[in-house]
């Protein structure tokens, strides 16, 4: 009770993950928590930059759409000139008879300025679609968090499963071990009692040597597991760790290869996000070829001018702007090919896409009806090892043969054991690819 409700802090409470984590308790965790702690916003990498990606894309749209609404500024200006009237083109004739003259340089004077001003787009069918392609944007975005979420659910549900399968194997590696001190225990009984010999007792201990040795490797792919385990769900690596599931078989029921296609074509989120991205291309290009039709806006202001704050006067100007675009150097029809370029790109990504999704189904189901039949022959040939190795002990006691028959009944019991530990990892394995391709590998893990 203790383990689910820290593990429930961890995902509600992040803030809390590092004062939780410096306890020394084990952290116990099933498949369905380890998933939960990965997709938890201080969880896995991958899941906090997809939120940043779509963060950015939000912001995308933002600035697409304001480029529709009003642009109001203010301004208060106070300043101090000495003005040439030469710069600007006036000639002043002098009058000799009165000895006077205009001058040319007038000033310092003083102006004083505050002013409101306002543009508004009226009509610009580019900037519109560019608003659109960034609104479509933001949707394929969101598949993209999705398809993420998706993926690291894929590479937790693998970690969790390798550290499973590291942990069948240190198992089998101690039953080894046990089973040949057992039958070293036998061969020194069997030489005491005058029915062995000395090399049988020595086969005994080579054996057992070698599956010590092989006992120092399985733990040690334990505990390299379990570090992968913990890098990608986000937790410090010295976190103790113990796997709460075990690795066994789950029977599926018959899956066929047209609902699979059709649940993952209508579920795949990154197939969803690509149909997106190719959308917002598609409105890309028409926005670069709209770039051609004229556009119409609005500009106004109101304020008041003068020497002074106290001698202003109001004034204003409003008015409408048409820009009708002639010639810019080629300028358009340089962005007008790249987008269409980049239009068709996201259609040939789509397409591989559709098929790559299609490729994955298939593999999977083979994968998976293989892996079935794998898992029965290796729990038939799990059977058959013992009950062979039963049956040289009792030969090997009762000295009808010799210890050389009793070791190769140990080695084919032990790859026996390990085919049975390869065959429940490639079925588990092969649903989770199953559940990738089609695009519900969330729901099998809850």
């Amino acid at each position: 009770m203790l383990t689910k409700l820290t593990c429930v802090v961890l995902v509600l409470f992040p803030a809390c993950a590092d004062q939780l984590q410096n306890r020394p308790a084990v952290l116990e965790l099933t498949l369905k928590q380890a998933v939960e702690i990965a997709l938890a916003p201080e969880g896995s990498t991958r899941v906090q930059l997809a939120e940043e990606a779509l963060k950015q894309a939000q912001t995308r749209e933002a600035q697409s759409r304001a480029a529709l609404l009003p642009d109001i500024e203010g301004y208060l200006t106070e300043q101090n000139e000495v003005a040439n009237l030469r710069t600007f083109g006036f000639q002043f004739p002098s009058i000799p008879n009165l000895g006077f003259q205009i001058p040319s340089v007038v000033g310092p004077f003083d102006v004083f300025d505050v002013r409101a001003q306002v543009n508004q787009t009226v009509f610009d069918l580019s900037t519109i679609r560019r608003y659109q392609a960034s609104k479509v944007s933001v949707e394929a975005a969101k598949q993209d968090n999705e398809g993420t979420r998706d993926q690291v659910t894929d590479q937790v549900a693998r970690a969790y499963l390798n550290g499973l399968r590291a942990e069948a194997g240190f198992q089998t590696a101690k039953a080894n071990v046990e089973l040949s001190e057992a039958l070293l225990r036998l061969a020194h009984s069997q030489k005491n009692a005058g029915t062995g010999t000395g090399i049988e007792v020595t086969r005994a201990e080579v054996q057992l040597a070698n599956d010590r040795q092989r006992l120092l490797v399985a733990e040690n792919d334990v505990e390299r597991s379990h570090l992968q385990l913990l890098k990608i769900l986000g937790l410090r690596l010295d976190n103790p760790l113990r796997l709460a599931d075990t690795l066994s078989y789950v029977p599926v029921d018959e899956v066929e290869l047209t609902p699979a296609l059709e649940t993952a074509f209508r579920t795949r989120a990154e197939l969803k996000a690509q149909q997106r991205k190719e959308q917002s291309a598609r409105l890309s290009y028409s926005a670069t070829k709209l770039e051609r039709v004229p556009s119409l806006g609005a500009f106004g202001n109101y304020g008041t001018i003068g020497p002074s704050i106290n001698s202003a006067f109001p004034t204003r100007t409003y008015g409408v702007t048409l820009r009708v675009p002639v010639f810019d150097g080629g300028r358009r029809d340089a962005r007008r090919e790249e987008s269409a370029s980049q239009y068709r790109q996201e259609k040939i990504r789509t397409t591989d896409l559709h098929d790559q999704i299609e490729l994955d189904v298939r593999t999977a189901l083979d994968s998976l009806r293989s892996s079935d039949a794998q898992v029965k022959a290796a729990e038939e040939g799990l059977k058959l090892s013992e009950n062979e190795l039963a049956q040289a002990q009792r030969r090997y006691k009762a000295g009808v043969t010799n210890s050389v028959e009793v070791t190769d009944a140990q080695t084919r019991l032990d790859r026996a054991r390990q085919n049975r530990i390869d065959a429940l990892y490639n079925h588990n394995l092969a649903r989770i690819d199953l559940n990738t391709a089609m695009g519900t590998i969330q729901k099998m893990i809850q």
